[in-house]
């Protein structure tokens, strides 16, 4: 079924145009990303398919009773009601139906009710009436629903009572992603969804967005999380946009392909439109050659003539280089607690990093992560313990909020500032080389947009030629291609390096040390993100025979031995993996047989059989509970 369709849409602001000629389609079960430059108009293309802003002309299509349901950027949600509370308003029709289902439970106990036939019927069909809906509609598992989209967002480790004005920036925008989950439209639309989420957390939400049963269309930076989750990609270039296939590493794979093949195809053209020219330029004057010539030129005056393929847009260009080199020892923290105010957010933390190092930072939001490197930087004071820098270590900070920028300033005088001793035409290529160029240096640093500041930032972090960069979520507000730039620019990067960031991608491709910060302390992991995945998981496993060997320590005779023991653990694992393999066949065979009874639901010749309606209603219900027990279940043998 077609959800929505966008026909020849056209979009300006002013004199500018944003998107020209804008075609999409979007099908149930669609998983679309969104994909373009910072600044290409694809949360403008979002903000007009939810309605939000107007747009010149062409036309949006959708049936009446498609519900669509958006989450913009940094979208906070705002109540003075608990989590818990909030989310139940998603339900309040259901809740108001329990009500009545209550009520008529009292009347149909009621003597003087019982006692009349006619009255109690009357009531009895009511009730029937009304419980079918109720159930239809999710009563019976709405609470269940919930709990589990709390948990996935990581709300069950600050508790359901507490009051959403208490919460961060960061856990209201989760909180409305939550909130917006449990709605289920027809289309769900996220803008930058998976900023404000830990690597757990987007794990979660990838898992959730693959069985959701209706279509998403999705603007996010994160490569991991798009190729997990979209089956096409939309790219809007140079205000025109383009339908790819696939993930979003096949779209890569495709542009290049596509761009490969109409080079060829243009430089094939371009090689003959010269010999034809050369061909008449010789020819015409010669009498005996005139009529070839002049039919030369009508084939060629005739050709479609190509034009030269663009490639990609122009893309910041840039390289982190050191004044001096640092010792061998760049940093070593010693039993370190860290917080605020006196209270600590994380302690036992004790971990050393040598020149050359490029070092993740990871763990869950909240477990300090940004306030060790504000410690390390000494931007906040040490509770406990001891950090010694290494000898000729200079720092580089990179702030996330770009907190050290100067909103009044001109976007020249933030660089030219700190280093008057520029030209000022080295200073304007410098910005340049970051994609400032004419007029943008003028600009206030207030009036720019989240990617112009990230990339002002890291041009200021560029010209200081520090040797150790510290760097806090370097790659938010970054396009997929300016992020590509700047790993390049780290690979290359001759110093120390140690950042936060969610991106997996980003983590796996600069990374050689990860150290993971936890409620215990700090743990070193030597690899990339895939090795530190990998570690993680043979923990877990170990976890795992550890505690079956511990359980069967306790059940079995002093006189079992190690061997048994193992066999036991292995019987286990095995019989574990065999219940995952049966669930995932029963989930396959479930989501199938759900799927068949909403093509039966929208056949004429079904739904004019009301009985037969009301049956395959109740056995599709059967099934979606039956499929969330299992995936429950799965969810738990995963882990």
């Amino acid at each position: 079924m077609i959800l929505l369709q966008v026909n020849q849409l056209n979009k300006s602001f002013g004199a500018d145009p944003i998107l020209t000629n804008i075609k999409m389609e979007v099908q149930t079960r669609d998983r679309i990303a969104l994909v373009g430059r910072n600044g290409a108009g694809k949360s403008t293309l979002l903000k007009i398919i939810a309605g939000h802003i107007s747009y010149d002309s062409g036309e949006i299509m959708k049936p009446k009773e498609v519900e669509i349901g958006y989450l913009a950027q940094n979208t906070g949600l705002e109540s003075e009601l608990t989590i818990w509370d909030e989310m139940l308003t998603v339900f309040a029709s259901l809740q108001q139906q329990e009500k009545e289902l209550r009520s008529l439970e009292e009347k149909m106990s009621d003597p003087n009710a019982m006692s009349n036939e006619e009255m109690y019927n009357r009531i009895l069909k009511e009730y029937d009436r009304l419980q079918v809906s109720f159930k239809e509609n999710g009563g019976y598992q709405y609470e269940a629903d919930i709990r589990s989209i709390l948990h996935g967002l990581n709300f069950h480790t600050i508790g359901y009572d507490a009051k959403i004005s208490s919460l961060s920036g960061g856990q209201k925008t989760r909180l409305a992603l939550g909130k917006l989950l449990l709605t289920k439209p027809d289309l769900l639309i996220l803008d930058e969804p998976t900023n404000h989420l830990d690597i757990e957390t987007l794990s979660w939400l990838e898992f959730y967005l693959q069985s959701y049963e209706g279509a998403i269309l999705i603007v996010s930076h994160d490569r991991y999380f798009l190729d997990k989750v979209v089956t096409q990609v939309y790219e809007i270039s140079r205000h025109q946009i383009k339908r790819f296939t696939g993930n979003y590493s096949r779209y890569l794979d495709q542009k290049a392909a596509d761009f490969e093949r109409d080079m060829k195809q243009y430089e094939k053209q371009q090689e003959e439109i010269s010999k034809l020219q050369d061909f008449i330029q010789r020819n015409l004057a010669r009498a005996s050659t005139t009529k070839r010539a002049q039919s030369r030129r009508k084939q060629l005056e005739r050709m479609d003539v190509m034009d030269r393929p663009l490639g990609d847009e122009k893309s910041a260009s840039f390289g982190f280089q050191i004044e001096r080199q640092s010792g061998n020892d760049v940093l070593q923290v010693m039993d370190l607690a860290i917080g605020y105010a006196g209270e600590a957010v994380a302690g036992n933390l004790s971990f050393r990093i040598t020149r050359g190092d490029s070092v993740a930072l990871v763990g869950p939001n909240g477990i300090g992560k940004s306030t060790l490197l504000k410690t390390i930087i000494e931007n906040l004071p040490a509770l406990q313990g001891k950090i010694l820098h290494g000898s000729n270590v200079t720092i580089g900070y990179y702030d996330q909020q770009q907190a050290e920028l100067t909103s009044n300033k001109r976007v020249l005088n933030e660089l030219w500032d700190d280093y008057p001793q520029m030209l000022e035409k080295d200073v304007r290529t410098v910005l340049g080389n970051f994609l400032f160029s004419g007029d943008d240096v003028l600009k206030t640093v207030s009036t720019l947009s989240g990617g112009e500041k990230a990339r002002l930032a890291l041009a200021k972090l560029m010209l200081q030629k520090s040797n150790f960069l510290i760097l806090d979520e370097p790659t938010n507000h970054l396009d997929l291609d300016s992020k590509e730039i700047l790993e390049n620019a780290l690979i290359d990067y001759p110093g120390t390096i140690l950042f936060v960031s969610h991106d997996r991608y980003f983590i796996n491709r600069i990374t050689s040390k990860v150290i993971e910060l936890s409620k215990e302390g700090a743990e070193e992991f030597l690899g990339d993100y895939d090795y530190y995945v990998d570690k993680k998981k043979e923990q877990e496993e170990l976890e795992k025979f550890d505690a079956v060997s511990a359980t069967a320590e306790s059940v079995s005779s002093t006189e079992k031995n190690n061997y048994q023991l193992d066999k036991e653990a292995k019987k286990l694992e095995r019989q574990r993996k065999r219940r995952i393999e049966e669930i995932e066949k029963q989930i396959e065979e479930l989501e199938l047989k759900i799927e068949e009874f909403d093509q039966l639901l929208c056949d004429p010749e079904v739904y004019q059989d009301h009985e037969r309606v009301l049956k395959i209603t109740t056995d599709n219900d059967l099934a979606k509970l039956e499929l969330e027990t299992l995936l429950e279940e799965w969810t738990e043998l995963a882990d």
